[in-house]
């Protein structure tokens, strides 16, 4: 099977549904290609316990405000799933889904999109896969000598599966103070950092941080100096959980260690500490291997972008992966506006205006 539109969305998750939104608006033909089985993206796999941080109006993609959670002032992320299905039935947006996609080609003027169901091709693309499916583990010594359970982020699930367990956290960013606030009651816990954790006000939440991020695009657009944006309040973001396992004592960080041994881990004084489990909040890396028959990656594996748009492919754009890719695109309120630019020049590419 060989398809043609004019755009192809590869990931069918908050970022696929604002760009299909505004190319909806302005009236180009597309298709969302979601490796998915169900609507919701990665919110559908997070952790238990994972809320928003910010209200639901705060939290809302283009052109429909997230209805309130009852009785939660900051959304769980079943209730996000739920919305991203509803905003996906709303705009009818053209999901194919499970689609996976396993690479992107130059086919002469348009761009070929091999995937195990059929081919695509299309006059541009749009990558929206997020990071959520590529999550990043450190080269650190001896990991593979660790004789207890090693998790990610994205494999940790409730407390309930390490009661009365010694439990190792290593990460001081937000899941890592998340998962460990969750493991703080009910499990022998130590929570590892690289540096002593950077807490925001505890009222700040989402709408500040996009305040931030906002201010320090304008900054950035107008040629000032880089105020620093989000990473100059902080690293965690103080949501309640997080505050009081805090304020009770029981989130107490602990320097980076050494190497992992067969029963735990150790620092470089000898000191050690005995673990069942070791959990990983260790971040993630795009998830852009289906990029790879392009040839666009540089140093590091990083692809050069002029905001959403491949610096050496202009019929490509990379959607929601970070600051990279426009102030706040990883975030629900923050993705709309790099969409609406993303899907402008795309719209004047296919014009034949650029």
């Amino acid at each position: 099977m060989t398809v043609r539109t004019q755009v192809v969305v590869i990931g069918g998750g908050q970022a696929g549904l604002a760009a299909g939104y505004h190319l909806r608006r302005l009236g180009i033909d597309f298709v969302i290609l979601d490796a998915q089985t169900e609507p919701g993206g990665a919110w559908q796999h997070t952790w238990d316990s994972l809320h928003l941080f910010s209200p639901a109006a705060y939290s809302s993609l283009p052109g429909w405000f997230m209805p309130p959670q009852a009785g939660e002032e900051y959304p769980d992320a079943d209730h996000v799933v739920t919305y991203l299905r509803d905003y996906e039935k709303r705009y009818e947006l053209p999901v194919e889904r499970p689609v996976r996609v396993q690479g992107v080609h130059r086919d002469g003027e348009l761009l070929r999109v091999e995937t195990d169901s059929g081919t695509w091709r299309a006059g541009a693309v749009i990558s929206a896969t997020g990071t959520w499916w590529r999550p990043f583990l450190p080269a650190v010594p001896g990991r593979g000598d660790f004789d207890g359970r090693q998790l990610h982020t994205v494999e940790y699930r409730n407390p309930q599966d390490f009661a009365g367990r010694r439990v190792i956290v290593i990460g001081g960013g937000n899941s890592g103070a998340q998962i460990a606030a969750d493991l703080a009651y009910d499990t022998e816990l130590t929570w590892v950092t690289q540096r002593p954790p950077r807490y925001l006000a505890d009222d700040v939440d989402g709408r500040a941080l996009f305040d931030a991020a906002t201010a320090r695009r304008r900054v950035l657009d107008e040629g000032r100096t880089d105020t620093g944006g989000v990473a100059s309040l902080g690293d965690i973001v103080a949501v309640p959980p997080v505050r009081a396992a805090r304020d009770r004592g029981l989130l107490k960080a602990t320097p980076m260690f050494t190497r992992l041994v067969p029963g735990g881990v150790e620092w470089a004084d000898g000191t050690r500490a005995e673990a069942d489990a070791i959990i990983w909040c260790t971040g993630f890396r795009p998830a852009l291997s289906h990029f790879v028959p392009l040839q666009l990656r540089g140093r590091r594996g990083h692809i050069a972008t002029d905001g959403t748009r491949a610096v050496d492919e202009p019929r490509l754009h990379l959607l929601g992966y970070g600051d990279w890719t426009g102030p706040a695109s990883a975030t629900l309120i923050g993705v709309g506006r790099p969409a609406r630019e993303a899907a402008r020049e795309i719209s004047a590419l296919l014009a034949g205006t650029t």
